[in-house]
């Protein structure tokens, strides 16, 4: 059966979406979800994206994000989609609120948007919440053995050693800060073969980072279940917190990513760090397609 389906296509620092509203109905049954996000992204041969974002109804927030990679496997988190999300809502009357709690598969996170006197959204400052850093709620194996971090681990890919350090901020991130130029490094080598390491039993995101000064880093991204991207929000908070957890790198940070730019605060409790990231999301177009179901 073809049906024709309104979306709007966004992008976050060049990591882009195709955003279907199902605030009002469902418009993808839930067992063709996967399949049609797997279908729609494919470049060249679709509408292509890094992923599919579906702003859905929520009974416990403003309203509920969810997002399918460029594979069809559903992510828990997106730091550039959830901006994307909460830009959508507002400019689209869903959510006309300049602070506003989207539920996402982990939590509910705060977005704070900034508008200017045309009613033009600028920038979207996103509430990450904690970073978790235990292993097991990566999840991740150290080879060490340690149960408390993954931290300065030492992984094998193929007969080389890579230093990894490992959080989560609802999805699992991997990162490696290098002294090798990002822009040296083989990412079709090393970022699927860290995604699927045996040391991430539900794969991971992949992160390498060249520190420029304690405030400042360039981020070379492999996203899980899609490959290169442009930017990561998750991943970016989550070398920001790695490398403040690890003393490299200071609590406010402006990162640079293929795309462009993003900034990442950390607010330090002592006892558990939490994040917040500013950045910007922007509109491409508004179209429709027939698709089959």
């Amino acid at each position: 059966m073809n049906k024709e389906i309104q979306f709007t296509k966004m992008h976050a620092l060049g990591n882009d979406y195709i955003v279907i509203n199902e605030t009002v109905e469902t418009v993808i049954d839930e067992d063709m979800k996967t399949p049609l996000s797997d279908t729609i992204c494919t470049r060249r041969f679709n509408v292509g994206a890094d992923g599919v974002i579906f702003a859905c109804k929520s009974d416990k927030a403003d309203v509920r994000f969810r997002i399918f990679n460029s594979d069809g496997s559903e992510a828990e988190m997106c730091g550039n989609g959830i901006r994307c999300l909460a830009k959508y809502v507002y400019d689209n009357d869903i959510v006309k609120k300049t602070t506003m709690q989207i539920e996402t598969m982990e939590d509910i996170k705060e977005a704070r948007l900034t508008v200017d006197e045309n009613d033009e959204v600028t920038s979207i400052a996103i509430d990450m919440g904690r970073g978790y850093f235990k292993p097991e709620d990566i999840p991740a194996i150290a080879p060490s053995g340690n149960t408390e971090e993954f931290i300065n681990e030492e992984i094998v890919v193929e007969d080389e050693t890579v230093i990894m350090n490992a959080v989560s901020v609802g999805n699992p991130h991997a990162v490696c800060f290098t002294d090798i130029n990002i822009d040296d490094i083989d990412l079709d080598f090393y970022g699927p073969r860290i995604e699927t390491h045996e040391a991430f039993p539900e794969k991971v995101n992949v992160h390498f980072v060249n520190i420029i000064t304690p405030d400042e880093i360039n981020i070379l991204t492999w996203e899980r279940g899609a490959g290169f991207t442009f930017a990561c929000g998750t991943g970016t908070t989550s070398c920001v917190l790695l490398g403040y957890k690890t003393g490299l790198l200071a609590d406010h940070v402006h990162a640079h990513l293929s795309g462009g730019d993003l900034d990442i605060t950390i607010t330090d409790h002592d006892d558990y760090l939490t994040a917040t990231m500013e950045g910007r999301a922007v509109t491409v177009y508004e179209a429709s397609m027939n698709v089959e179901l």
